[in-house]
């Protein structure tokens, strides 16, 4: 029996109308409107993709919402009072530069530079100490793993003493799940072990998995018998493979490929994601919810 697909998209849609009705009430019983601000410098067309996509996201839900774009040349020091005076704006609670940056600009120093308590991308230094601390010290949960977590939660399986075994130990992805698991609380609570490319016998780690979240960024690293049989797979590699041609456009388009064999997995787990329209589209949508946990968080009322 195939597994249940754990579609993104579908979850997704369903936080972002939970977070327009939540917008609503916070506009009409307080006044308050979510800010947020993107910084795009340069014209790199992927980030001018990733901004546009987090922008019109910002739209739908009613933020208030700036695209703050900026030459390829700017200053670091320029850049930096620019992010001061977000930091200071009152407006905004939410601040995404977003990277790459230049290489004339110190990426750590300007992503050190935003307020933390607007770093609804959850970068700073003191939101990841924020996030092994846990609990209410946690602000903010970084976006693609707060993403994660949601479709475990949402998609019906018990993290309360679960065995999850984290393939790849990033600090976007890797590290920062592993932490979220472990935390007392509901939808975590985990037993977690964090392995890797480096570690021995992956395959035996990955068996032992009733939550597998594969993140290492090689396309089929995990193969179907690494899988225990009704394992919830969380597969966010998307890795491209090659090109074919779109039978919408005749164009080229990528052939995107995740860290499983998605294939065979989904013969042998209880449920998994595709790649894509898995854990992709969860990450703007947990993006627009720290923007409106930060405005609460601003304005005094409970996050």
């Amino acid at each position: 029996m195939s597994a249940k697909i754990i579609s993104g998209t579908e979850v997704a849609a369903q936080i972002r109308e939970e977070l327009k009705k939540e917008v609503d009430a916070l506009k009409e019983k307080n006044g308050v409107v979510p800010g947020l601000v993107t910084i795009l410098v340069g014209k790199n067309p992927a980030s001018v993709s990733y901004v546009t996509a987090k922008q019109k996201s910002a739209h739908e839900l009613g933020f208030y919402s700036l695209q703050d774009d900026q030459p390829e040349d700017i200053s670091e020091e320029a850049l930096l009072a620019l992010v001061d005076k977000y930091n200071k704006d009152p407006k905004i609670h939410g601040i995404l530069v977003q990277l790459p940056l230049p290489r004339h600009i110190n990426e750590k120093k300007v992503l050190n530079a935003i307020d933390p308590d607007k770093d609804v991308d959850c970068f700073h230094p003191v939101n990841v100490g924020r996030l092994m601390i846990g609990g209410s010290e946690a602000k903010f949960l970084p976006c693609t793993p707060a993403g994660i977590q949601e479709l475990i939660v949402r998609s019906g399986y018990e993290t309360s003493g679960a065995e999850v075994v984290v393939v790849g130990r990033s600090n976007i992805v890797g590290k920062p799940i592993a932490n979220i698991m472990l935390q007392k609380g509901k939808g975590a609570n985990s037993t977690v072990t964090i392995v890797h490319t480096g570690t021995k016998d992956l395959e035996a780690h990955c068996k032992r998995a009733d939550i597998l979240i594969v993140a290492a960024g090689v396309p089929g690293l995990v193969k179907p018998e690494w899988i225990k049989p009704g394992a919830c797979v969380i597969d966010v590699g998307v890795n491209r493979v090659g090109e074919k041609i779109s039978e919408k456009t005749g164009k080229p388009v990528p052939v995107l490929k995740g860290d499983v064999d998605f294939d065979a997995a989904k013969e042998i787990a209880g449920a998994i994601t595709p790649v894509p329209g898995g854990v992709g589209p969860m990450t703007i949508t947990m993006l627009m919810k720290n923007t409106v946990t930060s405005a609460k968080m601003h304005a005094g009322l409970p996050a």
